[in-house]
């Protein structure tokens, strides 16, 4: 899974924003905290919630399980508004 072409992230302070530049059917922007952006981050290239949990484990100190759901949120989220390519 991938973010889609037309969505692009920029960061202001310690907030990411996701944006679709018109290419998608989303129209709005995305807010992310600083653990939300790092997946978002991850998926700029093609991965796997396995792959991005494991990004996670080495760069964070925390629980395995509550990492994973995190990282399955996200991933519901950003797929409800057509934001990744599966």
């Amino acid at each position: 899974m991938k973010l889609k072409e037309g969505f692009i992230t920029h960061k202001t302070g310690d907030e990411q924003i996701l944006i679709d530049t018109g290419a998608n059917n989303f129209a709005g922007i995305v807010k992310s905290n600083p653990t939300a952006a790092f997946i978002v981050d991850c998926l700029k290239e093609d991965t796997t919630e396995e792959k991005i949990l494991q990004k996670m484990l080495e760069k964070y100190d925390g629980d395995k399980n509550i990492m994973a759901a995190d990282i399955a949120n996200v991933v519901k989220k950003l797929k409800s508004i057509g934001a990744i390519d599966a």
